[in-house]
């Protein structure tokens, strides 16, 4: 069962005189006082969403929420791992200006002084909750433990851990990765093991997750608050009550376009560490993952409509900002890829809804990045933010969806080594920097699920060369930063 666990503010109170030299006021007619909401999906891509264009999968409660809100089309993640994506959108930082990279909270690289997203409204006076995965969390290990992973205590009044089996679920049991006799059941750990589980919604970490947010949402009312809910689906192990695998019968499932010689003009690095090739997956096995995933992805959905019925319930509703997303993507076979970790399409854009009380419905195609969340909300709910946060506020696109925030999105991979650089026609990625730097380019209006790599293609040098000059020009940008980090 969940854990609860009170934390005191041990460094957010001893930096604000010194952060309040660094605040930047909030926009002109914002109300203070506004709760958020802020749910936070482990592994979605945005191929999975049907209200992002998914024909197959279905999300009826995120779907409610797009048609309700703010829909971005092109908002991406700065890095495809769950630990640097978290650091960053929740620090404020690039993960190249701060170098994390790693499976940890951001806290030791920003330093004590500066505020989290959250911490920010929890010294402007909010009550502050996480429940489940925000920052990283090991999925399965953490969740099995039920223990903290990599949390930041300063960001919390309260915390608590929704501890399952996970992989261990009592169920029907398939691993359909490495195991290409099929002689094993299950397997634990960051593979593709498929749980059709026995019993309800409750005996899965999202379930217990969706039942606590409820239970805050319906106690917690004596002053504004800001409650943090993190699903672990889909991400790996794919485990759901078996009733919501039965809409996706796995022999109906179409793999993606498998293209001969795809490979031919991938860099080595740009190839995925998890490949048909190497998890030794048969098309049918192939076949499952993906209805597996969307099972997660469905029961998901399933939990986060219970929240936001108890939001409505409660009459929080026209309250409350209400945010979701995913930390990054993951490939489902595109190009024989699978999870995330590449800078290809599916493994770092990510669907991103905000849904502003009072704010008409509407759709924005404007490139956005997760960075954007911490001052957007803090702007929209008159919270106070440091003025050196690397993410731009999207409260324009909130009056007028045609607004533009950005020209082009921004990630990095493998250790900073990889790196993306999206604009409105091309993806741009570079392994390294130098002479010696491997390329990937593509056309996206001609080719938008990048099959032909144009960096090498003398027709393109200019395009090239103008990318590569928009990259150099974002290094730049980013490294420059008040963190005291010494590039070498």
């Amino acid at each position: 069962m969940p854990r609860s666990v009170n934390t005191p503010n041990l460094f957010g109170r001893l930096g604000l005189v010194l952060l309040t030299t660094l605040l930047l006021s909030s926009g002109a007619g914002a109300q203070k006082g506004y709760n958020v909401l802020f749910i936070i999906a482990d592994d979605l891509t945005a191929t999975a969403v049907s209200s992002y264009g998914s024909e197959v999968c279905r999300t009826p409660n995120i779907d409610r929420l797009a048609a309700e809100g703010i829909k971005y089309t092109r908002a991406y993640c700065q890095y495809p791992v769950c630990g640097p994506s978290r650091a960053s959108l929740l620090g404020g930082y690039y993960p190249t200006a701060t170098e994390t990279y790693g499976y940890v909270s951001g806290r030791e690289q920003i330093g004590e002084a500066r505020h989290t997203w959250p911490q920010a409204f929890r010294e402007a006076g909010y009550r502050t909750a996480r429940v489940s995965k925000i920052f990283h969390m090991g999925v399965p290990i953490h969740i099995e433990e039920g223990s903290d992973g990599a949390d930041d205590p300063a960001s919390w009044d309260e915390t608590y851990n929704s501890q399952a089996a996970e992989w261990r679920t009592p169920g029907t049991a398939e691993l359909v990765q490495g195991n290409p006799d099929g002689t094993i059941e299950r397997k634990g750990g960051n593979v593709m093991t498929i749980v059709r589980a026995e019993g309800d919604d409750l005996v899965h970490a999202d379930g217990l997750t969706a039942e606590r947010a409820s239970e805050l949402l319906r106690t917690r009312r004596d002053k504004p608050f800001f409650l943090a809910v993190g699903m672990v689906r889909p991400h790996v192990p794919f485990v759901a009550p078996s009733a919501y695998f039965d809409p996706y019968p796995y022999a109906e499932i179409d793999l993606p376009e498998k293209v001969p010689g795809d490979w031919d003009d991938i860099p080595a690095p740009g190839i995925n560490y998890v490949t048909s090739r190497n998890g030794q997956m048969s098309p049918e096995q192939q076949q499952k993952a993906v209805a597996a995933y969307y099972a997660s992805v469905t029961f998901m959905d399933a939990q986060v409509g219970k929240v936001l019925q108890t939001l409505e319930e409660e009459g929080l509703a026209d309250s409350t900002i209400v945010i979701f997303t995913s930390d990054h993507g993951f490939h489902l076979g595109e190009h024989d890829f699978w999870m995330k970790v590449s800078l290809h399409e599916e493994s770092v854009r990510v669907p991103l809804i905000i849904r502003m009380p009072g704010r008409d419905p509407a759709v924005c195609h404007s490139f956005v990045e997760l960075l954007d969340l911490y001052p957007t909300v803090a702007e929209l709910a008159g919270v106070p933010y440091s003025a050196h946060l690397q993410g731009k506020s999207l409260v324009g696109t909130l009056d007028d969806p045609t607004h533009a925030v950005r020209d082009m999105a921004f990630s990095v991979s493998l250790g900073g080594n990889a790196l993306l650089v999206r604009t409105d026609g091309w993806a741009y990625i570079q392994y390294g920097e130098g002479e010696d730097a491997e390329m990937e380019l593509y056309d996206m209006e001609r080719d938008s699920r990048q099959f032909t790599n144009l960096a090498y293609d003398p027709a393109y040098a200019d395009t090239l060369a103008n990318m590569q000059r928009r990259l150099r020009n974002k290094l730049r940008e980013v490294r420059t930063n008040d963190l005291n980090i010494d590039y070498h």
